[in-house]
C-alpha cells in the first residue's frame, strides 16, 4: 500500500470517531512514518519494528489551566511494522484502526493496561 493510501486509512479512523471524542481533541497532530526512528525505539527500549504507533505529548486529562502556547501533541502510526503483521488490506485496515484508537486513548490519558483491558472487554 502506498503511503498516501495508508495515511488516508489513519485519517478515516480519526474522522469517524464519535463526536464525544472529536469535540475534545485539541492541539493534536496525527501522522504516518515508515518505521520508528532508532532514537525513539531506544527511548522506548524496543525494536523499531515492534512499535506500531506512539503518542507523544501532554495527555488531555493532565492539562491544567495554564496549558497553552505549546507545540501540538503527536500521534505517529508506523506503516511498515503494521503491514508486516498483516496478510491483506482488510487486516491492515483493522490494525490501523486498532492502533490509531489505542494511541488516541493515550491522548485522553489512558494507560496501556487500561486500553488493553478495554480492548478485551469489547
Amino acid at each position: 500500500m502506498d503511503s498516501g493510501q495508508f495515511l488516508q486509512l489513519v485519517e478515516e479512523v480519526v474522522q469517524n470517531l464519535p463526536d464525544f471524542f472529536t469535540s475534545r481533541i485539541k492541539n493534536l497532530s496525527v501522522m504516518v512514518m515508515p518505521v520508528a526512528p532508532p532514537e525513539l525505539a531506544q527511548e522506548l527500549g524496543r525494536h523499531p519494528w515492534s512499535i506500531l504507533g506512539v503518542y507523544q505529548g501532554i495527555p488531555y486529562n493532565r492539562r491544567g489551566p495554564f496549558y497553552g502556547n505549546v507545540l501540538p501533541d503527536t500521534i505517529v502510526i508506523f506503516q511498515q511494522p503494521i503491514e508486516a503483521r498483516c496478510r491483506n488490506e482488510q487486516e491492515i485496515r483493522e490494525l490501523v484502526r486498532r492502533v490509531t484508537i489505542h494511541e488516541i486513548g493515550h491522548y485522553f490519558g489512558l494507560s496501556d493496561e487500561e486500553l488493553y483491558r478495554l480492548e478485551r472487554e469489547k
